[in-house]
């Protein structure tokens, strides 16, 4: 097994996770994810500074606000943006990252290795969970 499907792997068993571009509109795949893994049973939190709330859940402006640490943080915004969150994934001493295709760039995957993050890229939460 890859190092990519063992991280793949052990991020899927934790379960406290935070939707990085978690947003209320449901053509988007920040909805999807977001519903998804609250299907599955994961305690997921939504992080969007342009909304409020998503069905009646409160959205979060940053990582920085959560109530709680995550386990794993899944990416769904544009690659300029998840650098700065990269950062603060980092400080706040979160271990895991799901870039969601379309999220990164060459940058972004040095920092997040240069943070020492484990991280997936190139694969889909929405395809992993089925």
């Amino acid at each position: 097994m890859d190092n990519i499907e063992k991280i793949k792997e052990e991020m899927l068993n934790k379960k406290v996770w935070a939707v990085v571009g978690a947003t209320p509109d449901e053509s988007k795949f920040g909805y999807k994810i977001f519903k998804k893994l609250k299907e599955r049973g994961y305690e997921v939190y939504g992080i969007n500074p342009k909304y409020e709330e998503l069905d009646g859940e409160k959205l979060y402006k940053s990582i920085s606000d959560l109530p709680v640490k995550p386990d794993c943080v899944d990416m769904v915004v544009s690659p300029k943006r998840s650098k700065p969150i990269v950062e603060e994934i980092a400080e706040n001493g979160i271990e895991y990252v799901w870039f969601q295709p379309g999220t990164f760039d060459g940058e972004t995957i040095d920092l997040a290795e240069a943070k020492n993050l484990k991280f997936v890229y190139y694969d889909c939460v929405l395809v992993a969970l089925g």
